[in-house]
């Protein structure tokens, strides 16, 4: 049987798990469901559920990461964490119909523009009024990278996958607006991320 230990482990999540779940306790203060684009190892889904009961955490992934996924929340996860769905971006038929919140993690700079455009438009489609987009990760601003370091990390992505790399942030702002998402706060984040939160109009 498959032990926690056993389990794939991304230590940058256990290093920014602590910071970003400073913020959304702050924030997140109302029940409701949180649709994860991106879960990965599940470490973030496990930790925010078992910290913020009041939510129920739906996290989601592409298919190869589904078994580790659900093997690491079977082991370790609280009752309101579901177990994970199957959700590809560029698909227009996601795997719920609603949701309160939508928190997505060192997504973006690994994904296509025509993937974040499709990821925005699926946002649009199941996004309560009032609800809350939040994502984390490195941005550029003004064109300007907040760090030499991300620069480099921008060049490795680049040179790994010629469609990915960090994103403009002013970009990206452009694509929540026209789902109806309006930027409420910006956050510098250790190892120069940032956690960004935008609003649905009510």
């Amino acid at each position: 049987m498959t032990s926690v230990a056993a389990l794939p482990c991304s230590d940058a999540s256990e290093r920014n798990k602590g910071p970003i779940l400073s913020i959304l306790e702050k924030v997140l203060t109302d029940g409701g469901l949180v649709l994860e684009v991106g879960a990965g190892t599940g470490q973030h889904a496990v930790h925010f559920a078992r910290h913020l009961p009041h939510l129920d955490w739906l996290p989601t992934d592409r298919g190869e990461w589904l078994d580790l996924l659900g093997e690491r929340i079977r082991l370790e996860g609280p009752s309101n964490l579901r177990p994970p769905l199957e959700l590809d971006v560029n698909s227009t038929d996601w795997p719920l119909a609603s949701a309160d919140v939508v928190y997505s993690a060192n997504t973006l700079h690994i994904m296509a523009w025509h993937e974040a455009e499709a990821f925005f438009r699926g946002i649009g489609r199941v996004l309560l009024p009032g609800g809350r987009l939040v994502l984390y990760g490195p941005f550029r601003f003004g064109g300007e990278y907040t760090s030499a370091s991300n620069a480099e990390f921008d060049a490795y992505l680049k040179h790994r996958d010629p469609a990915s790399g960090i994103r403009d942030f002013e970009a990206v702002d452009a694509l929540a607006c026209t789902e109806g998402l309006r930027l409420e706060a910006n956050h510098a984040m250790p190892a120069n991320n940032q956690l960004l939160l935008w609003r649905r109009s009510p």
